[in-house]
């Protein structure tokens, strides 16, 4: 049997209904019971061996090549996966730990996190640091054996449930501001770690703040190098923003292309010239990241990092969303801002809209999107930037400010 057929059967025989369906770490919040059911499904998933399909085999990966994960991909396109609180895991944090990590790292937490017995999450952002992701001012200070970590981190999406976290730490404030950070791995359980969530307007609680106060780390917690942290979190972004932008806009999604189409027909509108040009331009858009995204995989998987062209995938992502959001309102007017009790095109569709606005803002917000591709992929001028050979400590900056 070939890999493409092996994966279809076992897909076929394996995929969860509709009904079991786990909400993915961006979207809300799952139950305990999905949660669990997600994590049998990862474990079935990775001993099937259709888990970290490139990853090497001696950290429990199976050692293949880009045209297997790309098929996969295509195959499980078709399925509602409960894979989704994985997705940081997977897409960020372990391929960081394969990029960066010391052999004795990748062993203790490549395998348990391929077969999702072990949840992560990614501690950047902060009150005075967002978009800004160098300006992180949460200290990591040598004391012997350990490093003490004292500080804030926001916007966590998954912290809730996370066993480890990958954290960007400020470690020399003596030095300018790109520079004098470090990342490391935290356990999520330690005493002093406190996780809070924080609701949005869809009125779940998908992400947390996160206070760290005096969380004792060991020396071998360091994630790359002391003070080469900056390195670490670019490298860990460009997997975040080919992650985000290459998440599979799946069958459950209310403004995926064929759910608005099909709702177009349900509401007598698919006939309408202008409705049906902005669903063609749609589709299109659809076709035309999942392509690019493909494209990044495959460099990827060979050995050539997305980079700076991981921002491409991002943004398209979120203006795709956008223009989803606009074909909705011309599909179901009225009905995307009041509908009947018993409506559920309605409840799906507002529930999606109000979400929307936060592509635009995690992983980087739009405008730092252009200006990273204007800067390092076409090679327009960089901004002028007045802070970058002034040590950190000596900056107003986030909520230094004052």
């Amino acid at each position: 049997m070939d890999f493409r057929e092996r994966v279809r059967t076992w897909l076929a025989e394996n995929a969860p209904r509709g009904d079991e369906r786990v909400p993915d770490a961006s979207e809300s919040v799952p139950s305990e019971a999905q949660l669990a059911a997600a994590k049998r499904f990862q474990a079935a998933l990775h001993d099937a061996g259709l888990a970290g399909i490139t990853w090497p085999v001696e950290y429990g990966g199976q050692g293949l090549t880009a045209a297997e994960q790309q098929i996969f991909h295509e195959e499980a396109s078709g399925y509602d996966l409960p894979t989704g609180v994985f997705l940081i895991s997977m897409g960020m944090c372990g391929p960081t730990l394969v990029d960066l990590g010391t052999h004795e790292q990748k062993s203790r937490h490549l395998p348990p996190l391929l077969r999702g017995e072990e949840i992560w999450c990614q501690l950047f952002s902060e009150p005075g640091a967002g978009s800004d992701v160098a300006g992180v001012q949460t200290r990591a200070v040598r004391d012997g054996d350990h490093w003490v970590v004292r500080g804030q981190k926001v916007w966590t999406s998954g912290a809730q449930y996370a066993d480890f976290g990958a954290l960007l730490a400020r470690t020399d404030p003596g030095a300018v501001k790109h520079r004098g950070l470090t990342m490391f791995i935290v356990d999520m359980h330690a005493p002093g770690v406190t996780v809070r969530p924080l609701k949005d307007m869809t009125g779940s609680a998908p992400f947390n703040e996160v206070y760290l106060d005096d969380v004792r780390l060991p020396a071998d917690a360091v994630l790359g190098e002391v003070d080469a942290g900056w390195s670490a979190a670019v490298a860990m972004l460009g997997h975040e923003r080919v992650s985000i932008g290459g998440s599979v806009r799946r069958r459950y999604d209310p403004l995926a292309f064929e759910n608005l189409a099909a709702l177009a027909r349900r509401r007598g509108r698919a006939d309408d010239p202008v409705v049906r040009a902005e669903l063609a331009a749609l589709y299109a858009g659809e076709r035309k990241l999942a392509l690019f995204n493909a494209r990044l995989r495959q460099q990827s998987d060979a050995g050539v990092p997305p980079g700076a062209r991981g921002s491409v995938a991002k943004l398209a992502g979120a203006e795709l969303l956008w223009q989803a959001v606009h074909v909705a309102g011309l599909v179901a007017g009225a009905r995307t801002i009041a509908w009947d009790p018993g409506d559920t095109d309605g409840d799906a569709l507002a529930l999606a809209i109000n979400a929307t606005p936060a592509s635009s803002i995690a992983g980087g917000t739009n405008q730092i999107q252009r200006g990273i591709i204007g800067d390092r992929v076409l090679g327009l001028p960089k901004e002028p930037q007045v802070d970058r050979d002034v040590p950190f400590r000596q900056l107003r900056v986030g909520t230094q400010a004052g």
